[in-house]
């Protein structure tokens, strides 16, 4: 037979393309069939009970539907026709896409077997290999589509729509009805069909006996074999590693078994005719309970097979054999599977090392790594594919592995280092081909016997495009095509394997086996990435969610698989390959599933991560807070009982080991909580470390963005959880050991560095930064939130009853002891340390933040202050008679609620003295850190003068006050008052009103020598009931609110002094001693208000109150504290 007549059967490109569309409807009903059985995606009319009647009437009826005589039973669907017609059209032509792959099938079947082409696995590799691909791709389809349950309704009710919205019905339906109809049990029909192949299937499936018995080998065996390994041969390391079947020994055996399973199936007759035959199906049955059909759509293969059998005749003993194996494989198979997992585990480790150390080895070993990756796809599917599908078994452990990150990890690495390395496989094959295949297959071409012209012509072309290599360089930019050497010995071996070809290939095994080498060598040239997915793609396991999940948390539940659970998130970057040309409606689904799982993947580790991290900071939070302060009292009674006799230990009383016992060991094998905390982060920064990023779906994932956002969260709740914060009882830690809590799980997370590609001085500066405000990026509240309200909640609001008092001495409050009450220290919340550990913790926009709630709670006092409308006659009087000591006192009892108005302006006041005690602690904070920025704010405030205006002074107050720098005018306190004027008052309303209020507190300031606790305390330098506040108040808020109407603070303060002066010295002549039995106290506050403000001097206070009454006061105030202390005799 000459060649061109063969030509013209296009068996190559036949099957080339065959096998692509197969693949393409074969997803195409597959996602039919999933959509339909999913009430989300499935079609809206198959769900509609309306249509339930005519749904019935179409499935008893289909394929002999008489449209214009059923219009009562198929109304509704005539109401809906378009719309039918519309949304069920693609399923309808995916139905008729069925129909005629099925056509060209059996057209392409029947022309093989008219040629009585010769099928050899080992020789016509790709003939073979793609005539046992259409087979099982036809034969997958047909069970598919058997399988899909709403065919009928979706072919019926699209052709009703159709026939009503055009007069007349699809041409192609009545052929689609009977394949449907006929494919109803397909197993029957199937073997009808493949009868007349029979020959052909069987010489196809017979070549593999050899090749599948070799390859189908125990881990016992694999072990005995060396196979896989480099050092087993030492002296042959540099060797090229070939083959005479080099496709062979990287082909799928799941694909072999497929083949065989499914080739019997259709040709249950070649089982009677040979015994190998019978043994090589035999051998198939033993390996697996389920065989694929797509994705994760699998045929249980013993059940199927036996409901085929059972109904021919004489096929008994193949039933009882094929009993006999399916019990061969419930009890053995698991544990096989199992066995060879764990020899690739080792078998890839070290071939992984050798590769990573010695990357030149992977020239002439190339080979081995593609049957290293196929080995594992074989394994990997074939665990996963049963884990699915197997629900009750004696032996789960064989379908459950903790150790499979391991092998997902190791194929990664070599795919990976195949990618990296793709220079020494260029550098390496291209002198190979074009010295020593091009030399090879031309020695071959010269020893055939015969060689026909247009054969000759074919093998020349073939080694002078592989000679004409040896003049190019091996470099990464060159760019290799032997597409079109590889589809000419495709063509080449379909004509050469056709009875009475003039060039029987089976006669000359040795063209087949060098070219199968050198297509291999090709495609390490220029379809390495094809060769990758071939052996090695993983995109199915996409398809089986629920034990990948299972899988991942055994991984994470075994300690020494940590460093490989990476594995399971970039498993996801193969699902992209799923993805079909001819289903494109796929990709949203396919897309979400993988971005899914990989999210939970890195979630799930990340949040591991971050547990432990957060474990180990709290360990050393704990080992620092053993050296407080607060701690060393029991160290320092011990030291000191030394050298005393040591009174009976106390029962119950626990041995409080010294800091720095933990680090002392007796024995290294004993491990603590931080080793074992060390060890699982170590192991987990591995994982999360392995590669910066990679792609799922065109999206990049970084897994370390995952740890760092979990970090962020966790961190952020642990510094909360160290303030210790309790509405209830309103406790809460102190800000210093906050502070060196704070300090242990930043030092901690800083030191990350060296475990995992983490931005700690990000991390740590974005938590921190949220802590600085009101709430976090959650919304939950933060360290500024939660001191803000203590310190305004309990501090302040028990320092305005009096139960704590401002103590300018300590610089700090105190409290106040009284019987009946816990115990607290206000000190310790409010000293210098505190207020400088309360400016780290809360940063200039915390504490401004703090400043801004003191001066709403300053606002709110003020605005109660109204009381001056209520005595606005007998103030404008009193004014005006500050000459007048008679007067005075005539008005003096005409005015209400003074106490009210002292109180008020002392509450003003012990809020602003906190104020300016955190202001401090900010600025003492802000100089250590920033010294160059408070340098040029300080000169600013330098530069301020009574000439400057307001508002120029306001800005640079404002920027020296965030700073922690004190101003002569708060702004504010400015911004507060300007803002709390009273609705409908013009402004000199208001600014009589702020003249008259410091009328009233002038005026009302000797009814606090009534009160006994307003007696000075030198210790405290201050007086029990707060009312040095009142100097601080009454400065300040005076300079703000004439600050507000634009007026002189100095001719207002000097007349408060005049009015305060004069009822002072009027108190003196009081003949009710009580009234006036702490005038003395209560004089020393001129001079504190004099010291507060910088408007004010002595000279001034010199002028209307006398300083040697001043001078006798202090003397007697001491003189009263002294004998106070005074012992009793």
């Amino acid at each position: 037979m000459s060649l061109p007549s063969i030509y013209q059967n296009k068996f190559a490109e036949k099957l080339t393309i065959l096998n692509e569309r197969g693949r393409g409807v074969l997803v195409r009903i597959y996602n039919i069939k999933k959509s339909c059985s999913d009430p989300k995606t499935r079609p809206p009319f198959l769900s509609d009970k309306a249509m339930e009647p005519s749904l019935k009437f179409i499935s008893k009826k289909f394929p002999h539907l008489d449209v214009r005589s059923s219009t009562q039973h198929l109304g509704p669907v005539h109401k809906d026709r378009g719309d039918i017609a519309r949304a069920l059209g693609p399923f309808y032509h995916t139905f008729l896409d069925v129909l005629e792959f099925r056509d060209h099938v059996y057209e392409l079947l029947n022309t093989i077997d008219a040629n009585q082409c010769y099928f050899d696995i080992n020789i016509n590799y790709d003939f073979t290999k793609g005539y046992l691909d259409l087979v099982v791709t036809y034969v997958s389809l047909v069970l598919l589509l058997a399988r899909t349950e709403d065919r009928r309704l979706l072919i019926g009710l699209y052709h009703c729509a159709h026939e009503m919205s055009h007069g007349a019905s699809d041409p192609s339906f009545a052929r689609l009805g009977q394949m449907v109809l006929e494919y109803d049990h397909p197993l029957k029909k199937l073997p009808e069909e493949f009868a007349p192949h029979t020959k052909a299937v069987t010489s196809a499936l017979l070549s593999l006996h050899f090749l599948f018995a070799r390859r189908n080998q125990s881990a016992e065996q694999w072990r005995s074999d060396q196979l896989l390994s480099l050092l087993g041969a030492a002296g042959t390391m540099l060797s090229p590693a070939s083959s005479d079947t080099v496709a062979c020994e990287y082909l799928s055996l799941e694909v072999m078994e497929r083949w065989i399973l499914l080739g019997f199936l259709v040709c249950p007759g070649a089982l009677a005719s040979s015994p190998q035959c019978l043994e090589l199906w035999r051998l198939a049955l033993q390996g697996s309970l389920y065989v694929t059909l797509l994705r994760d759509e699998a045929i249980q293969v013993h059940k199927v097979t036996e409901e085929l059998l059972g109904g021919l005749k004489g096929y008994g003993k193949r039933v009882a054999d094929l009993k006999e194996c399916k019990e061969h494989a419930v009890a053995h198979s698991g544990s096989l599977h199992r066995g060879r997992r764990s020899f690739l585990r080792g078998a890839l480790r070290e071939l992984a090392a050798l590769l990573e150390d010695q990357p030149g080895l992977l020239g002439p070993k190339a080979l081995f790594v593609f049957m290293a990756l196929s080995f594992c796809r074989d394994e990997l599917t074939w665990l996963l594919r049963h884990a699915e599908h197997v629900t009750k078994t004696k032996t789960p452990e064989d379908f459950t592995d903790s150790c499979v990150a391991e092998l997902l990890f190791l194929t990664e690495q070599l795919r990976e280092l195949v990618r990296r390395r793709v220079g020494v496989l260029r550098r390496y094959h291209v002198p190979y081909l074009a010295r020593f295949d091009a030399l090879l297959l031309s020695d071959v071409i010269q020893n055939l016997s015969v060689c026909p012209e247009e054969e000759s012509v074919i093998l020349s072309a073939f080694v002078s495009s592989l000679s004409a290599l040896a003049g190019k360089e091996a470099d990464d930019k060159e760019q290799f095509d032997f597409t079109a050497l590889r589809l000419d010995w495709f063509r080449l071996q379909a004509y050469t394997s056709v009875a009475k070809a003039s060039l029987p290939l089976g006669s000359n095994p040795d063209v087949g086996r060098v070219m199968n080498l050198i297509v291999f060598h090709t495609k390490l040239l220029d379809s390495l990435e094809e060769l990758l997915a071939e052996t090695s793609d993983l995109s199915d396991l996409c398809f089986y969610p629920r034990p990948v999940e299972k899988m991942f948390v055994a991984t994470l539940e075994e300690p020494s698989m940590l460093r490989y659970s990476i594995a399971f998130p970039l498993l996801c970057g193969h699902f992209s390959r799923c993805l079909h040309p001819m289903c494109p409606e796929e990709y949203p689904h396919l897309k979400a599933t993988a971005l899914g799982l990989c999210n939970r993947f890195l979630e799930e580790m990340a949040r591991q991560t971050s547990a432990c991290i957060m474990d180990a900071c709290a360990e050393q939070h704990n080992l620092s807070e053993q050296l407080l302060p607060k701690h060393c009292a029991s160290t320092i009674s011990k030291a000191r009982g030394k050298k005393t006799p040591k009174p009976p230990a106390k029962k119950g009383e626990p041995e409080r080991d010294k800091p720095g016992t933990e680090s002392q060991r007796r024995d290294r094998t004993l491990t603590t909580n931080m080793d074992k905390l060390h060890l699982v982060l170590a192991e987990l920064s591995l994982s999360l470390n392995h590669v910066p990023n990679f792609t799922v779906f065109e999206h990049t994932v970084t897994p370390a963005e995952y740890l760092s956002s979990h970090l962020e969260t966790r961190l952020a709740k642990a510094i909360v959880a160290m303030a210790g914060y309790s509405q209830a009882t309103q406790e809460v830690a102190r800000p210093s050991e906050v502070l060196v809590g704070l300090s242990a799980y930043v030092t901690f997370i800083q030191s990350l560095g060296h475990l995992v590609a983490l931005d700690t001085g990000r991390l740590i500066r974005g938590v921190l930064l949220q802590q600085t405000q009101p709430r976090d990026a959650a919304g939950d509240q933060t360290l500024t939130t939660i001191y803000t309200n203590w310190y305004l909640e309990a501090l302040l609001r028990q320092a305005s009853t009096g139960a704590i008092v401002l103590a300018p001495a300590t610089q700090a409050f105190v409290t106040v002891s009284r019987e009946g009450e816990p115990p607290f220290s206000a000190d310790e919340f409010s000293d210098v340390t505190e207020m400088r550990a309360l400016a780290e913790l809360l940063g200039p926009y915390g504490m401004k933040f703090l400043s801004d709630n003191l001066m709403w709670h300053v606002g709110s006092q003020v605005t109660e202050l109204k009381l001056v409308n209520e005595n606005m006659d007998t103030l404008v009087q009193l004014r005006s008679s500050s000459g007048q000591p008679e007067q005075m006192a005539a008005l003096l009892p005409r005015l209400t609620s003074a106490e009210n108005v002292l109180k008020r302006m002392t509450i003003i006041g012990e809020i602003l003295s906190f104020r300016a005690m955190a202001q401090q602690g900010l600025r003492e904070v802000f100089s250590h850190h920033c010294p160059f920025l408070m340098g040029p704010i300080e000169c600013l405030t330098d530069v301020v003068t009574p000439d400057t205006d307001i508002q120029v002074t306001l800005s640079i107050f404002e920027v020296a006050s965030a700073a922690g720098i004190p101003c002569e005018v708060d702004p504010a306190l400015v911004t507060v008052l300007a803002g709390s004027k009273t609705e409908g008052s013009s402004p000199e309303e208001d600014y009589k009103v702020a003249c008259l209020l410091l009328v009233f507190v002038a005026v009302s300031l000797p009814l606090l020598a009534a009160d006994p606790a307003s007696l000075y305390n030198t210790e405290l330098d201050g007086y029990a009931n707060n009312i040095h506040c009142l100097a601080k108040a009454i400065v300040h808020v005076s300079a703000a609110l004439f600050t507000v109407h634009n007026k002189n603070i100095e001719t207002h303060l000097k007349e408060f002094l005049v009015l305060a002066s004069a009822r002072l010295l009027q108190l003196g002549q009081d003949p009710d001693k009580l009234r006036a039995r702490n005038r003395d106290s209560v004089s020393l506050l001129l001079q504190l208000m004099v010291a507060e403000s910088s408007f004010l001097t002595l000279d001034m206070l010199e002028s209307c109150f006398p300083y040697v009454l001043l001078r006798n006061a202090y003397r007697e105030v001491c003189r009263e504290n002294l004998l106070a202390r005074a012992p009793p005799h």
